[in-house]
């Protein structure tokens, strides 16, 4: 049976996880909140009720970021279809690498500097490790826009990481 302490980490992960995917604080309290108001179940099931709560966390964050989903994936959809960068974005260093004390803030920094979109799609493929199919119905897209999303989602976050290695060193 899970401590209290690793419960209570769990539950600082999944306001970490809400926040990470709606950047705002007051939006992932609520959804980590309600995801674990029913978590006073039988000590048998809490592992279950944690992955639960998780899945619970992912809906609610994205339920409360759903337009501003709507828009980035829009800004997505019509630089793919102009053919064009989503936004001017500086070249990749040729020789960085992530600074041995980087920590979750910079993580964090990095990911929330990021349109939703990319960033959610990114959080829920990668850090998640949902299925592609899982991820086009949570975020109501279809598979190229993910697929675009992914491939733009990884290259901001090793640019903004690079630029935060960077900026440590200058």
């Amino acid at each position: 049976m899970p401590s209290l302490n690793q419960i209570d980490r769990q539950a600082a992960n999944l306001y970490w996880l809400a926040f990470l995917l709606t950047g705002n604080r007051q939006a992932s309290v609520d959804a980590t909140v309600d995801a674990l108001d029913s978590q006073d179940a039988n000590p048998f099931f809490l592992g279950w009720m944690l992955a639960w709560a998780r899945k619970v966390v992912i809906a609610k964050a994205l339920a409360a970021i759903r337009q501003e989903l709507v828009d980035s994936a829009k800004r997505i959809a019509l630089a793919r279809n102009c053919g064009a960068a989503l936004l001017p974005r500086p070249a990749l260093p040729r020789h960085w690498s992530l600074a041995p004390g980087a920590d979750r803030r910079d993580l964090e920094q990095a990911l929330l500097a990021m349109d939703a979109f990319p960033r959610c799609v990114l959080l829920l493929l990668i850090f998640e490790k949902l299925s592609e199919d899982d991820v086009v119905v949570l975020l109501d897209a279809d598979r190229d826009l993910v697929r675009k999303a992914q491939a733009l989602a990884v290259a901001e976050l090793t640019r903004n990481l690079a630029g935060a290695r960077e900026a440590a060193h200058a």
